[in-house]
């Protein structure tokens, strides 16, 4: 078979990738010429975000260029946020969720993402998180997926993709065949899912299979190894795991997309190219880049390693061309959809609603049986927010943590945020940052993940051997071990979140009243009793 000459090949590579871009008002000259050309979709990053409406402008002159344009966005809510990474998010994430267990919660939570995201002209949403995260010490999935049980995290997967696709917004569930098992940064190294295949399917898969039953028509890639499919090539690049398994045994048809490209797991065995080309010829649709790698130059490479591998038969034209296809299908599916969708209301307090159920209180002391004599506090606070290095993922500079929240209610708050690097002198440090000013005041430990960096477990052991009548609070996926005299769990370090917890610390009554809003003595004897 002759391929189609270099022009033709050049537009079906531009079909396949969905890259990134640096700009928030202005669309740069180059994406415009890749859009003329043939480019499948562009993906926004928190970089292309100051507020909604620069966004809807943003998203306006990129469909001027093809009114099909596929623009995606990975907002998943709770602490991974593109359209709040300057603000922190008002919505909680999907462990948030998953604790509180009510569906149409999760949904209604959903379909406020969706409405802000219709509302700025975005039809594709890398989201939900579908990964079980059966491994507390996951370094990348941990509070973003709704928990370590299938069973929950497959009806609110399927939840969310309703709430998200009834505004007019599609629904990307992630990361096949799971992440949640894993204990290795795919930014850095290359995962690996270690339990057999009836292991798997009976763990990992219910929840995609979730998402296709609730109508999600796109699946995003895991940048992991797993044996038991496939001991060779990672799941991205893997035909037996996105041919034989997602499109055979599944039934999936629609839009396969890689997770971001240039991520080492990858990258660093085929270097970004080789895998771009291996994850199209593997069965994958779309290709996500940008996240890390912006320029034009790198969607140079991609494309001419694309056109490169069809005329020295790597890639045959007729995948490539096929990719494409389901592309602009998709393209097409959910243009149609978002310009479908009608005006889905104003604003809400949902978000803060879910995040203020979502917290748990755990008294330490066994002959405890309330927190009273230590909640509301009766003396000014202070704060010591206990913050690590986020993975990329996450913006680490995103706002979280309750001492801003709790300094809001209580102006006499005081607090001091410490990393590990900040640390060197330990017992020194802590006295002198922490304990000193403590001094007839509450002390407040705020911890991010305290389970999985040795350095935070440490350092909350030391002030709790001094300050036994801490309270601590667990930002991100709690330890079955209560701490502290008072152990508040919040299943996410969102910017509602640290607004519940100020809300319980000073006994400040939830408003508006409704009957998603209980009143404050309601909220505490809910959250006492893990309800």
């Amino acid at each position: 078979m002759v391929s189609s000459s270099p022009p033709k090949l050049e537009q079906l590579a531009n079909s396949v990738l969905q890259p990134g871009f640096v700009g928030t008002t202005e669309v740069p000259d180059w994406l415009r010429r890749r859009i003329a050309a043939g480019l499948g979709g562009v993906v926004l990053f928190g970089r292309n975000i100051v507020d909604p409406e620069q966004v809807t402008g943003l998203t306006t002159a990129l469909r001027a260029e093809n009114p099909d344009l596929i623009v995606a966005i990975d907002e998943e809510a709770g602490d991974v946020t593109r359209m709040e990474a300057w603000t922190g998010a008002s919505r909680p994430g999907n462990l948030a969720l998953g604790a509180v267990d009510d569906i149409d919660l999760t949904e209604r939570v959903a379909h406020d993402i969706g409405r802000e995201l219709h509302a700025a002209g975005i039809t594709l949403n890398y989201a939900p998180s579908a990964d079980v995260n059966s491994n507390p010490l996951n370094p990348v999935i941990g509070v973003r997926s709704f928990g370590p049980r299938t069973d929950i995290v497959s009806r609110h997967t399927a939840a969310w993709i309703r709430g998200l696709q009834s505004a007019g917004v599609a629904a990307c569930a992630k990361h096949f065949p799971g992440h949640g098992d894993t204990s290795v940064d795919p930014h850095f190294g290359l995962p690996r899912v270690t339990g057999g295949a009836e292991e798997i399917a009976r763990t990992a898969l219910p929840p995609f299979i979730a998402a296709m039953e609730s109508g999600v028509r796109a699946v995003m890639t895991a940048h992991l190894l797993v044996p038991a499919y496939d001991p060779a090539l990672p799941a991205t690049l893997s035909p037996r795991i996105l041919n034989d398994l997602l499109r055979g045994e599944l039934g999936f048809d629609g839009m396969v997309v890689t997770d971001g490209i240039e991520m080492g797991a990858v990258t660093d065995r085929y270097g970004i190219d080789g895998a771009t080309v291996r994850a199209v010829a593997g069965g994958v649709d779309a290709v996500c880049v940008g996240g890390e790698r912006a320029e034009e130059s790198t969607v140079e490479l991609l494309t001419a390693a694309l056109v490169r591998a069809v005329l020295d038969g790597t890639l045959p034209e007729a995948r490539l061309a096929e990719a494409g296809t389901r592309v602009r299908s998709f393209a097409a599916w959910s243009g149609a959809r978002s310009r479908a969708a009608t005006a889905t209301g104003l604003p809400s307090d949902i978000g803060l609603v879910a995040a203020r159920r979502a917290v748990r209180i755990r008294p330490r002391r066994p002959e405890a049986d309330s927190t009273e004599p230590f909640l509301p506090l009766t003396i000014a606070p202070h704060v010591v927010e206990l913050s690590p290095v986020m993975n990329p993922a996450v913006d680490g500079g995103t706002p979280w943590g309750v001492a801003g929240p709790l300094r809001a209610l209580r102006p006499d708050t005081t607090s001091v945020r410490l990393t590990e690097p900040e640390l060197d002198g330990f017992d020194e440090v802590l006295d002198r940052a922490a304990l000193t000013p403590a001094h007839d005041r509450a002390l407040v430990v705020v911890v991010r993940d305290a389970a999985r960096h040795r350095w935070m477990t440490e350092a909350l052991a030391r002030l709790l051997r001094t300050r036994p009548d801490a309270l601590v609070v667990e930002m991100g996926v709690p330890t079955g071990v209560p701490l502290g005299a008072v152990h508040l769990i919040t299943h996410g370090a969102t910017r509602v979140s640290g607004i519940a917890v100020a809300e319980l610390l000073t006994g400040r009554a939830p408003s508006p009243e409704s009957a998603d809003n209980p009143s404050s003595a309601e909220l505490f004897t809910a959250v006492r009793a893990g309800t």
